[in-house]
């Protein structure tokens, strides 16, 4: 038996051991990760129902209440634990994303809980990994509908750093830098909520996964450094909702009933020493089911879903008529990029016209995606006329827009689209849209979603975009894909650099990425090579030092055997040196993209060989950016 196995048998005796002594008799159940540096403890405190995480000893989530209501019993102030069943999951699975092969390794624990007042019986479901814990509750039911409502609590260490935004723009907004103690009470914070925990103890993220049949999850703080979980009926309603969904805000406003066995989403606290630790983290896909086989034969690597790249008519120019859709998919082509994206306005285009157009595109290797209004396909019969028709029209994915609002009536609506679009052989792009929680696990038509303040919000304070830019990849994007629709070289880049903007379609993950500049000023730019060969997906990912949110964010990416590295910095000019370690043996063909010293709508381009043992010095403007492209000789 090897070493590393003999301490996976240890650490798992170990756990059973600990489970079977503290179970029953103390109340208190403790769930170790593999790797033994997550702890989640699960206790009574008083008869209620509290939890507390620590990473190498040191507080995550200190001591928190679990609240739970269902039809407005609460079950969890005068609870019995009954009976707790350990048990493990391993098991890897394909993926796009950071990396191409996930890992589903935890600890877990489900424990029987009974109501005392109301004699109802449920259970919590506790997982420790070791990049992080998650757990979700579940109540057994029948045919009555009953509302289940949730204020649970993250109490965050003091001396913890938290960026934060509201939901006055649904999910896309831009994140503030707070001390946690100076956060008011009252304050919303839309999920992903990253920490850096005090003392170099590390950093975390809050946030929820496989949200299927219940209302979204946002947080609400206490002004005493925690915060609640608030369901979708108690969110701020969204400025995008109330301005196009008046007549609709009555109802998302209130709680949700369901019938059957109520289960909520995983509730998820991301964990790791360093950035690269929680951009790799694989936990939310882990909590969603694998895709059916039934739509999915081959799961992701189903063969009508296809990863790529995109050009796109809206930001930058581009007519908006059939030949310019045509002119587009041309381009496209030169490029090498395998998707079109057409907004609304494809609709004024007869059946005859929309399949000449389709015709033509697949002439030059390029795929079309259309654009709808979510609001058209709330009747299911509507809904599958649309998608048949695009199938029968040669569309290959739709984007879908405008929900803005996570009540569950919607959350539903998501997961009608994803199912029918599947089986009809549709990818899907959601747009006004929540936050991602690991759908695209059982889903992988859904190749990414909005819900990120991206290049269609206009950024005019300075140094705004430059801030936003390095702070979205271990916040935003710890969720999941966004389309940001990345790289613009127009006065949309505001504060940022050519080179900047290039890095940002390596760092900003989408497996479909969607590019924002006009495909004629991606051709006509120095860097035309390199821009062609950054592709959606990646095999490896590994975020280098001195990375820092709202600071630097430097990527090294791999696909294949060539190595992209890509940086963006905030809006402080610095100079760094980057070892090149990442790289295999051997030399390597190293063409490099430079912030120019005098201009930020200019690069300067180099051509090296390189080799691991070397290292790069970077001169950064404030806004700037770099990109280098390692290729094995």
């Amino acid at each position: 038996m090897s070493r590393k196995l003999r301490i996976f048998y240890s650490v798992s005796l170990m756990l059973m051991v600990s489970l079977a002594r503290v179970g029953q008799a103390a109340n208190e159940n403790v769930i170790v990760s593999p790797n033994g540096q997550v702890q989640a403890r699960v206790f009574l405190q008083g008869g209620q129902l509290s939890y507390a995480v620590t990473f190498r000893t040191k507080p995550v989530i200190e001591v928190s209440p679990i609240r739970i209501t269902i039809a407005g019993q609460d079950l969890t102030s005068n609870v019995a634990v009954s009976l707790t069943q350990p048990y493990q999951v391993q098991e890897s699975f394909p993926w796009y994303g950071s990396h191409a092969l996930a890992t589903n390794h935890c600890n877990g624990a489900t424990i029987a809980l009974r109501d005392l007042k109301s004699n109802t019986s449920y259970t919590l479901d506790v997982r420790a990994y070791n990049d992080g814990m998650a757990f979700r509750y579940s109540v057994p039911g029948n045919d009555q509908a009953r509302v289940p409502d949730e204020t649970t609590a993250f109490l965050i260490p003091a001396g913890s750093v938290v960026w934060h935004h509201n939901l006055r723009g649904h999910y896309e907004g831009n994140h503030s830098r707070n001390d946690v103690a100076t956060i008011a009470a009252g304050e919303w914070a839309a999920p992903p909520l990253t920490y850096k925990l005090p003392d170099g103890a590390g950093y975390a993220s809050i946030t929820e996964a496989n949200l299927v049949n219940y209302p979204g999850m946002a947080l609400q703080a206490d002004g005493q450094r925690g915060f609640n979980i608030g369901l979708g009926h108690k969110h701020p309603i969204s400025y995008p909702f109330e301005l196009r969904y008046k007549e609709d805000i009555e109802r998302v406003s209130k709680p949700a009933a369901m019938t059957g066995t109520i289960t909520s989403p995983w509730r998820v606290v991301l964990i790791g020493p360093d950035l690269n630790t929680l951009v790799n983290s694989d936990i939310i896909p882990s909590l969603c089911p694998p895709p059916d086989k039934a739509l999915f034969p081959d799961g992701i690597k189903t063969g009508w879903v296809k990863p790529g790249r995109a050009v796109w008519a809206y930001l930058d120019g581009g007519a908006r008529t059939l030949e310019g859709a045509k002119e587009f998919c041309k381009m496209a082509g030169q490029l090498g990029f395998q998707y079109n994206v057409i907004e609304g306005y494809w609709e004024k285009w007869s059946d005859a016209e929309i399949k000449d157009m389709v015709a033509y595109a697949a002439q030059q290797g390029v795929g079309i995606w259309v654009w709808k209004h979510s609001k058209q396909l709330r009747d299911a019969t509507v809904r599958h006329q649309f998608f048949q028709r695009c199938h029968d029209l040669g569309v290959v994915g739709v984007k879908i827009d405008f929900f803005d609002n996570e009540a569950k009536e919607l959350i539903d609506l998501y997961q009608a689209i994803l199912r029918e679009t599947a089986e009809s052989h549709l990818m899907v792009n959601f747009h006004g849209s929540n936050k991602p929680t690991g759908e695209a696990r059982t889903w992988p038509n859904e190749l990414t979603r909005e819900a990120v303040h991206g290049m269609e919000g206009r950024m005019t304070t300075p140094g705004q975009r430059a801030l936003h830019d390095v702070t979205l990849p271990f916040t935003r994007y710890l969720a999941g894909p966004a389309d940001y629709t990345p790289v613009h070289f127009g006065a949309r880049r505001a504060d940022t650099s050519w080179a900047h903007q290039i890095a940002s379609g390596a760092i900003f993950t989408s497996p479909l990425l969607t590019y924002a500049a006009n495909p004629t000023n991606l051709l006509s730019n120095p860097a035309v090579d390199l821009i062609k060969s950054i592709p959606s997906v990646w095999d490896e990912t590994v975020v280098l030092p001195p990375s820092e949110i709202g600071e630097v964010a430097i990527f090294a990416r791999r696909t294949g055997t060539t190595w992209f590295l890509a940086v963006m910095n905030g809006t402080t000019a610095r100079t760094i040196n980057l070892p090149l370690s990442f790289l295999a043996a051997g030399s390597y063909h190293a063409m490099l993209v430079r912030d120019d010293k005098n201009d930020g709508g200019a690069v300067q381009i180099e051509h090296t060989t390189e080799k691991r043992s070397n290292s790069l010095s970077i001169d950064l403007r404030s806004g700037g950016g770099f990109i280098a492209r390692f290729t094995q000789e």
